[in-house]
């Protein structure tokens, strides 16, 4: 007779109506349940949860009866596969989005073919659309429960677990690496792709402590428990009908406000004035840079003596972070700018998807200084203002004979 404790599991449903945990045999003979209950919110909306260990795959259901299926890595963190374009969408084409699927007076039948199209792809794995940690922020501080709700679930059904590491966490690793490479040590470098499966990449690394999973269930998973617990609390927190608040003003767009309004009054060319940026920039970030250089191993006279030049070079050649210069010089340089709170967000999440997606979707003032940008910068990113211009573009490059992807590192 076969050991029964041997055979592995080929799914775990968690039900909140039964408060029971069910594990499901390979063979098929049999379930039995788990003592321990699992503790939902009361603002949750989660009504179940269930995962294959085998098909590294997370599906839940809503009380509402949405499904929400999640990828999951296997054993390390997933990165995209070559084959697969990284398509970055601005919050605003994710309300457009969300409105082909939720809300049919409030969307185009050009729209609503367009976000066809990207389900297709999503569906047939032939594209990712990331999610990131400022789509959770946006979509969390919308007032109406219900377009809340709408939303979430349609960067939650289209991202399908897929997300972008924190801009700031990838700013610190292409600072590094460049100060890695500046010191000839090339195997020193970070290995973190920027679009990934990665429980950690979200919001930036975390260490979890607990994974709130029964003790004997987590011994038979396949994957990572930790992006079991992340997939299921993106996916809880995204849907969570508490609406989360504005958070701190940091002072950042007064204090930009002030620099360009003081740039306009400089009797100076735009060669001269990009220095005074480069230096507003370097004052900005000099915590980011002396601790990044100091990981890299650089020793401290050597980082004095590279100087302002060989900072602001640290910064150029790199993806994310150079392309943020490139739109804030952009931006500082165009007389009469005003600076909204929203800015620095948008600039920062836009600048590093855009150093490294194949496609990014967004609104047209900050579309034409990420175009600029990449344009200096060399880089092939292609930068929308419509979600249908960019589906017609990723259709046309899905069906050439070999198609180019520029996310693979």
């Amino acid at each position: 007779m076969d050991n029964e404790s041997n055979l592995p599991l080929t799914l775990v449903t968690i039900d909140r109506a039964s408060s029971s945990t069910t594990l499901s045999r390979l063979d098929g003979k049999g379930a039995w349940r788990l003592s321990a209950p699992f503790v939902f919110e009361d603002t949750s909306v989660v009504a179940r949860l269930e995962f294959s260990p085998a098909l590294a795959a997370l599906l839940v259901t809503t009380l509402a009866g949405d499904q929400i299926l999640f990828e999951l890595p296997l054993q390390k963190a997933g990165d995209p596969p070559e084959e697969r374009l990284v398509v970055f969408l601005d919050q605003n084409q994710w309300s457009t989005l969300s409105n082909t699927c939720h809300d049919v007076q409030k969307s185009s039948e050009e729209d609503r073919a367009a976000g066809r199209k990207l389900k297709e792809w999503v569906d047939q794995r032939r594209i990712i659309l990331p999610a990131s940690s400022s789509h959770y922020f946006e979509t969390g501080k919308r007032f109406s429960t219900e377009k809340r709700y709408a939303l979430g679930l349609t960067i939650l059904q289209y991202s399908r677990g897929w997300q972008m590491r924190h801009p700031l966490q990838v700013r610190r690793n292409e600072l590094h690496d460049a100060f890695c490479h500046r010191m000839g040590q090339p195997g020193s470098t970070r290995s973190a792709s920027i679009f990934t499966l990665d429980p950690d990449a979200l919001f930036s690394p975390i260490e979890w402590t607990a994974s709130g999973l029964p003790p004997t269930l987590l011994s038979k998973l396949a994957f990572h428990p930790d992006a079991l617990v992340a997939a299921f609390a993106s996916i809880d927190t995204m849907l969570d009908t508490e609406r989360v608040g504005e958070g701190p003003d940091t002072g950042w767009t007064a204090v930009s406000q002030r620099f360009s309004d003081w740039l306009d009054e400089l009797d100076q060319d735009s060669q001269q004035k990009r220095r005074a940026i480069d230096i507003h920039i370097i004052t900005d970030l000099q915590r980011e840079l002396a601790e990044e250089a100091a990981t890299a191993g650089v020793p401290t006279e050597l980082f004095r003596q590279w100087g302002s030049k060989g900072w602001v070079r640290a910064i150029g050649d790199s993806p994310a972070v150079g392309l943020f210069r490139e739109m804030l010089h952009s931006r500082h340089l165009n007389k009469g700018t005003t600076w909204r709170r929203n800015d620095l967000t948008d600039m920062l999440y836009l600048s590093c998807a855009a150093g490294y997606a194949d496609f990014v979707i967004c609104e047209k003032h900050m579309r034409d200084p990420l175009q600029h940008g990449l344009k200096r910068m060399g880089r092939s990113t292609q930068v929308y203002r419509r979600l249908t211009d960019a589906v017609a573009a990723i259709e046309e490059l899905l069906e050439a004979p070999s198609p180019a992807v520029s996310h693979a590192q």
